[in-house]
């Protein structure tokens, strides 16, 4: 991340773009990941409940699944009791439920 805000600092003082060019869409066009969609499903394994720095601007609205299993352990059928966990979750993508209802 700290690499994107660099690129766009330096676009800035370049006067290549606008400070109000920037938004949530440009900045993310500025990461190492911008060819590829924002995960749904972040599964972390070994018990732990962090998530160490790992695609943080990406993360931003991808559901959360923590195993106490260590990741050589975690095996397919814990893959899909995590898939089977997510699919009865409200995605609401910063909403509340009654925003997604209206």
């Amino acid at each position: 991340m700290i690499n994107s805000i660099k690129n766009v600092a330096q676009k800035v003082a370049d006067k290549t773009i606008a400070v109000n060019d920037i938004n949530e869409v440009y900045f993310s066009n500025e990461l190492y990941t911008a060819d590829y969609p924002d995960p749904d499903l972040l599964i972390r394994t070994s018990g732990e409940y962090r998530i160490s720095n790992f695609l943080l601007w990406q993360i931003a609205y991808t559901e959360l699944y923590f195993s106490p299993k260590l990741w050589p352990d975690f095996k397919k059928n814990d893959f899909i009791n995590a898939i089977i966990e997510y699919q009865s979750r409200e995605r609401r993508f910063g909403k509340t439920s009654e925003q997604i209802k209206n």
